[in-house]
């Protein structure tokens, strides 16, 4: 049974537990029709801070935002909290897929300030909020948008963390610069607030001097350094005092923990390899990493270095680092990430020699951190999707027994989202 109130149509049913239910958008990846500027993005809706806010394109019906909650939710109340710019009409949809939607709720005579929606019934993975009516000449803005419900997945797997990654960050410039984009990588990565963060090489430009880490990496990326699990990229071999002479003095022991420009640890049912691929023609790396690969006994594996074995950008394909995907295809190592190219690309399973394969590797190339974009050049085989433009990180959700993730750009929005994958 519906009712309208104050113009809202709505359940009247189903209110009991509403109260009760927690709020499962915070925090969730949000996308929308438009943004006022990137400062207005629609993550800002989610992020539970009342005083961010998505903001839409002036002047312009209808503009929608909707929220990826992760899972099948059975929502059961909706909190909006309208800037001046609010909508005088608009329909609250759920869907199962992102595409074909369901009407849970309508607001026909909306007056801005807080609409408290309750005795929801909806069901689905995706919520949107669509506008047909603006309020003001403006256009659209919320402060806050608060699902409440329960996720049908019920709690997170066992041992899951969240890892952000990414390459190719801090470019000679600083946030006095609008087109300066490494503050804006940093700022993206700091709100996810994941376990750790890992770093795909070329951290610093362009000759990575102690000098150019103070001036301009530590002023952003610096800022959660005691977090970050880095590798170097080819510029911090480039320091006139030395091959990674910077880099080294910059992280200490942070990137030298066990004494060597590469090294392993683990988190949950995770072996994590952080290796220098300016040194894959050193036989002691290779002699370190058969070792290590024989001692871990844990199921799922993970390795990060620069040079990307497969990669559809400017760079191409590395085959320095070939030797090296043969070793982890053969200790089925589940996921590869690499820099070096200016660019998002991830590829299905494939072995070393580039075969599609079900017990391959999935490599992802996450070069997008702050230094200019690169062209796609050569679509190479296997190659699933390919984003160059807008910079971002990519958001690493694993699990005791898998792993997926989502590249996310610095307007909080979901440019991709990875299939699931299970560990082999």
């Amino acid at each position: 049974m519906f009712a309208l109130v104050g113009g809202l149509l709505l359940a009247s049913s189903g209110s009991a537990g509403a109260a009760a239910d927690p709020v499962v958008s915070t925090g969730k990846p949000a996308t929308a029709s438009s943004t006022e500027s990137s400062s207005y993005g629609a993550g800002n809706a989610f992020d539970g801070d009342p005083a961010t806010r998505w903001a839409s394109a002036e002047g312009v019906d209808p503009q929608w935002i909707q929220v990826d909650l992760g899972a099948t939710a059975t929502v059961s109340r909706l909190k909006l909290t309208w800037e001046d710019a609010y909508a005088k009409a608009y329909r609250v949809e759920t869907s199962a897929d992102g595409t074909t939607w369901t009407k849970i709720a309508e607001e026909t005579a909306g007056n801005g300030g807080t609409d408290d929606l309750t005795g929801l019934t909806g069901k689905g993975r995706y919520l949107r909020v669509y506008g047909t009516t603006r309020g003001t000449s403006y256009g659209y803005s919320l402060f806050d948008a608060e699902v409440y419900g329960t996720l049908d997945e019920g709690p997170p797997p066992t041992g899951a963390f969240t890892v952000v990654a990414v390459g190719d960050i801090a470019a000679q410039c600083t946030a006095s610069s609008s087109s300066c984009a490494h503050p804006k990588t940093a700022a993206l990565a700091q709100r996810i607030n994941p376990k750790f963060y890992l770093t795909m090489g070329d951290n610093q430009y362009d000759d990575a001097r102690l000098s150019d880490f103070r001036d301009y990496y530590d002023k952003t990326w610096g800022a959660f350094k005691a977090k970050t699990r880095p590798v170097p990229g080819n510029h911090e071999t480039y320091d006139p005092a030395g091959s990674l002479s910077g880099y080294k003095s910059y992280f200490g022991s942070i990137a030298y923990p066990q004494g060597k420009s590469y090294y392993s640890y683990n988190e949950g049912n995770w072996h994590f390899i952080a290796l220098d691929s300016n040194s894959f023609d050193k036989t002691e790396q290779i002699n370190w990493l058969k070792a290590d690969l024989a001692a871990n006994s844990k199921k799922c594996i993970a390795a990060y270095f620069h040079h990307p074995l497969y990669s559809s950008g400017g760079h191409g394909n590395q085959p320095v680092s070939k030797p090296v995907w043969k070793l982890l295809y053969g200790a089925k190592t589940d996921v590869v990430l690499g820099g070096h190219d200016h660019h998002y690309e991830r590829f299905a399973p494939q072995n070393a020699d580039g075969k599609a394969t079900s017990d391959g590797i999935v490599e992802i190339v996450g070069g997008m951190g702050g230094a200019e974009p690169y062209a796609i050049e050569e679509i190479q085989p296997n190659s699933q999707k390919r984003i160059s433009g807008p910079y971002g990180v990519l958001k690493m959700d694993f699990t005791d027994n898998g792993y997926s993730w989502t590249y996310v750009g610095t307007d909080n929005q979901v440019k991709d989202t990875s299939p699931k994958y299970s560990c082999h």
